[in-house]
């Protein structure tokens, strides 16, 4: 009722049978029921009164309006409220962190391949130095035979068509 359970009200009720006694209690009970229940029809009442008066004033339409408008409102903060927890960065700041860590490793790996392929070229170049100290020297080059440059073809004259000239008798 007031926010009391059964254990609260059985302790009222033993306070209330040693203070008011055996023989008043079902009279003071009566009327303390009489009371509660004149005060809801009370309220009952007023309620009444003021629903009915907001209809006759057109108010129930308006608080219907009210209502649905905070309602829109609400289901509008709702989502606002999802970003009070949102803390800045903290996604994206994880994947710029990847995105450098994947940055940094290929970087790495370019340059362990461009060391490797460095490496290579250096040894071929030393297979090749090595094979050509081995190999007998000549003391005069063969001198490269000089090719005789091409004749341009001149392009063929066309032949002007011959036209078949029809004779006319008349």
């Amino acid at each position: 009722m007031f926010g009391m359970g059964w254990a609260e009200m059985m302790i009222v009720g033993v306070v209330a049978l040693i203070v008011v006694g055996p023989k008043e209690l079902p009279v003071m009970f009566r009327k303390l029921g009489n009371f509660v229940g004149k005060a809801r029809g009370m309220a009952r009442d007023f309620s009444r009164a003021m629903n009915d008066a907001a209809d006759s004033a057109g108010l129930k339409d308006t608080m219907d309006s009210v209502n649905s408008l905070k309602d829109s409102v609400d289901s509008v903060k709702s989502p606002t409220k999802a970003w009070t927890s949102y803390v800045p960065g903290s996604e994206t700041e994880k994947l710029a962190q990847e995105k450098e860590a994947r940055k940094a490793s290929l970087q790495d790996g370019v340059k362990k391949r461009a060391a490797e392929l460095k490496d290579q070229k250096a040894a071929a170049e030393a297979e090749a130095a090595a094979a050509q100290a081995d190999a007998p020297s000549d003391p005069a080059p063969k001198p490269a035979k000089a090719k005789a440059p091409k004749a341009k073809k001149t392009p063929a004259k066309k032949k002007p068509a011959q036209t078949a000239s029809k004779g006319t008798d008349e």
